[in-house]
């Protein structure tokens, strides 16, 4: 029987270049920049920006520099960098510890293993997960294929074989895509254009909104994942913005429309979208659960395969991490989680229970991540893993520790103790958050490995290096902003705190949970709403008439229509221009030149996030590139421009195909 050493290399005899210590160390770097970005960019506004496509074209050009340099090493690089940067969406949890004020800065190395414990959980759920979210569906992962596209061109692959002509044209569409994209964001933060317009009006008695971000990047997500979860968003959004909304500002008289409408989308429709998120979480994972559980007898099979000495004729897809590894890893978490939350808990009121809520605690981390985890890997394959809504997922998670919490010590309890077990609560949810985060990015990461030809196994070190990088990093990242800003809420903070929206929102929830207040009748709106989207979709299915995904619908409620509008737009802009080139004489380089310039709309804005995040971060202004404060002509000039471009950008590429 060989040892677990020798079982790791039968398992990856593939590739000759691609786990190298340069790529490695390419990656970390990546990984401080990144986070440092997206860290600042979360915290301000409450989004953050795809790391895999910047940090991909980052490591082509330095790369190519250097000899023997690979696609499957550039993919590497882009998995280390991607995993740490989608990690950051930490912040949307543990700065809610110093909006209660238990904590009055981020200890380092608790931090760093609440952070690492978790995202290392998130990358061992994502093994089996592999097989059945990644090869064995069809999930249009936009962002992993979007990944992988940009690493063929920049490798000069071709998907079709049709040699150097193809790759020139698919390599100039994705340039024109990104100037295109870069340019229009570059504007946008000079002021010349607007970002994002909104306009606020009155529906009878009632009130609504209709707002959208001039975002290309989003219609490169549209065009990539499809009609079907397209139209599913906007059913949602209708949902969100045509019933929702209106029903709850009813009667409302006043002129701060928009401030009305944003505490009532927030506090009320938000929570009725995670309802149904919820539910369609757990649709998602009834319908995944047969391929997960096929997935995890395949992974055993293997491990047996590679035991008997017939690792090396393995096919590369089933190479990877060992079943008993992945398993050995996931049990002996519990440990330091166990260890975690009984230093945190010490000294409350949890202390009167102490080992009943320590165990039933790690034995929801233990399960909650499995569900977390599947329901965030199909979400990054659905809509991408910038545009899903984890922030969701980490409130449904913020809600059952509560719950469990309340179960223990009931809701009639002193606010002293009340603010121990929020704290928990909170401490908890970021571990979970760890999971959600990593699962998200993990299996859009392994869609761009299959594509590319990586090995598996050795993708899978790779995010787990990603997520000890970041977890080192992000700490003192949050405390130097804590230092130099502060954050809305806390004491003290001054007037330049960073709002930190999801952490002040989940913070707020958990409260309203321990303390009695939480309206539980708009979660059960949200899971009725889902469950007949469900019945919806199985009879579409069924049919054969299309489908309905539910969690897309419930991603349409929850994301304000500033983050969803375009990308149906994008969606049906995509369609069709895929009808149009299945008429062409070469339809699928027709095809693939629509999926490349696409794919270069979001690289494009991507780039400029991160330099625009550095820039933000160096001057310490929000704002760091705008000439014009008050521009009455940029919503006009926007829409036009946005417009323009758009019409340019798809013009420009049938012509490409057509020639």
């Amino acid at each position: 029987m060989t040892t677990q050493t020798n079982t790791i290399e039968n398992v990856g005899a593939a590739p000759a270049r691609e786990l190298t210590l340069r790529g490695v160390i390419l990656g970390a770097l990546l990984t401080v920049i990144f986070t440092a970005a997206n860290v600042y960019l979360g915290l301000k506004i409450g989004l953050t920006f795809a790391t895999s496509i910047p940090a991909a074209v980052i490591s082509m050009a330095v790369l190519r520099t250097m000899r023997g340099s690979t696609i499957q090493e550039n993919n590497i690089v882009q998995t280390i960098a991607s995993a740490a940067g989608t990690l950051s969406a930490i912040i949307f949890v543990l700065p809610g510890l110093l909006m209660i004020g238990w904590w009055v800065d981020f200890p380092y190395w608790q931090s760093v293993a609440v952070i690492g414990v978790g995202g290392i959980l998130g990358v061992m759920y994502s093994v089996p997960l592999r097989r059945a979210l990644v090869t064995g569906t069809d999930l249009p992962y936009p962002e992993g294929v979007a990944a992988a596209e940009v690493l063929k061109v920049g490798a000069g692959s071709s998907a079709t074989g049709e040699g150097d002509e193809e790759n020139r044209k698919g390599l100039s569409a994705i340039v024109s895509g990104t100037a295109l994209s870069a340019l229009y964001t570059l504007l946008a933060k000079m002021g010349l254009v607007a970002e994002e317009a909104a306009k606020s009006f009155r529906v009878g008695s009632s009130l609504s909104q209709v707002s959208t971000s001039f975002s290309m990047a989003l219609i490169g997500v549209g065009h990539l994942v499809g009609l079907g979860v397209g139209i599913a968003m906007l059913v949602g959004m209708l949902l969100s913005w045509g019933v929702l909304v209106p029903l709850y500002t009813h009667g409302f008289i006043g002129d701060d429309m928009g401030a009305v409408i944003g505490t009532t989308f927030k506090m009320k429709v938000r929570i009725i979208g995670a309802g149904t998120i919820g539910i369609a979480a757990v649709y998602t994972l009834l319908r995944v659960i047969g391929p997960i559980v096929k997935g995890i007898s395949g992974a055993i099979a293997a491990q047996r395969a590679r035991q008997a000495g017939q690792g090396a004729s393995l096919p590369l897809t089933e190479r990877d991490l060992p079943i008993g590894i992945v398993g050995a890893v996931i049990l002996a978490a519990m440990l330091p989680i166990g260890l975690l939350l009984a230093d945190f808990a010490r000294g409350g009121p949890i202390e009167a229970h102490f080992w009943p809520v320590l165990l039933a605690t790690i034995a929801y981390v233990l399960v909650i991540g499995i569900v977390i985890a599947s329901v965030c890997g199909y979400m990054a394959g659905l809509i991408g893993a910038s545009n899903s809504p984890v922030s969701g997922t980490g409130i449904i998670s913020a809600l059952g520790i509560a719950l469990l919490l309340a179960a223990f010590f009931g809701r009639d309890i002193d606010p002293a103790a009340t603010k121990a077990l929020v704290a928990f609560s909170l401490f908890v949810t970021a571990i979970i958050f760890g999971v959600a985060t990593i699962s998200n990015d993990n299996l859009q990461d392994l869609k761009t490995g299959e594509l590319v030809g990586a090995t598996p196994w050795r993708q899978q070190v790779a995010l787990v290096l990603g997520v000890i990088f970041g977890a080192l990093v992000i700490p003192p990242v949050l405390s130097l902003l804590n230092q130099r800003f502060g954050f809305v809420g806390v004491p003290g903070a001054g007037p330049n705190a960073l709002a930190a929206p999801q952490a002040a929102l989940i913070s707020t929830l958990a409260q309203g949970v321990l303390g009695g207040q939480l309206d539980w009748s708009l979660i059960g709106i949200g899971a009725a709403i889902g469950a007949v989207v469900i019945v919806i979709d199985e009879a579409l299915r069924k049919s054969g008439k299309g489908m309905l995904p539910p969690l897309a619908l419930g991603m349409g409620i929850y994301l304000p229509m500033a983050l969803t509008l375009l990308i149906p737009i994008g969606a049906l802009i995509g369609h069709a221009y895929d009808r149009w080139a299945k008429r062409t004489a070469n339809p699928e380089l027709a095809e693939r030149l629509g999926m490349l310039a696409a794919t270069g709309l979001i690289v494009g804005e991507s780039l400029f996030g991160v330099i625009f995040a550095l820039l933000a971060g160096v001057t310490q202004k929000a704002t760091p590139l705008q000439v014009i404060a008050e521009n009455p002509f940029a919503e006009g000039a926007g829409i036009v421009v946005f417009a323009a471009g758009i019409a340019w950008i798809y013009l420009r590429v049938k012509k490409q195909a057509s020639q």
